[in-house]
């Protein structure tokens, strides 16, 4: 299986708590204006990277504390961003997902049609930023988000609860 990625960071400290691996993936459909990543739009460009390789990256990160899914929008890219996400955690690293999708989206679609890879993904994500980014509404002030509209999700909590459960930026900050 291959992922089309616009890049990997290694050791980030501004894509979720803790130090990071992060995947960006290729191909974007929100096309948010003023968006910090828009040569990730296209869905032709980037690189294709075989899994193996991608989960070669996760062992080499010896000192991360989790991987992030960003993006363009690793929703796109389920089944392989799923692949990823369930390695990280046999690894015990925590999971985000930064998606232009809202949960209620994400939610919907799932049950309007049965989509096993994302079912997937979901199921393996610690940490979910949903929505589109809203240059109006940008707030340098909150932790790894760019706008307030998005919120910071804790997807176990809220999978077992059956409600949204949004992490407030004093919980991010120990969330590592």
């Amino acid at each position: 299986m291959k992922i089309r990625l616009a890049g990997i960071e290694r050791d980030s400290v501004v894509d979720g708590p803790g130090l990071r691996l992060v995947f960006f993936a290729q191909g974007c459909i929100h096309a948010c204006p003023h968006c910090h990543n828009p040569g990730s739009w296209s869905m032709t460009g980037g690189s294709k990277f075989s899994l193996a390789r991608l989960k070669q990256e996760i062992d080499n990160a010896r000192l991360i504390r989790g991987i992030t899914l960003s993006g363009g929008e690793p929703l796109l890219q389920a089944g392989g961003m799923a692949e990823l996400a369930a390695y990280a955690r046999q690894k015990q690293l925590s999971v985000m997902v930064y998606t232009g999708f809202t949960w209620e989206e994400i939610i919907g679609h799932l049950r309007l049609r049965r989509r096993p890879a994302l079912d997937k993904l979901i199921a393996c994500t610690d940490i979910l930023v949903d929505g589109r980014y809203i240059h109006q509404l940008r707030d340098l002030r909150l932790l790894y988000r760019g706008s307030s509209n998005q919120r910071v999700i804790d997807v176990q909590k809220t999978l077992r609860l059956g409600r949204i459960t949004e992490i407030d930026d004093s919980e991010l900050l120990c969330w590592c």
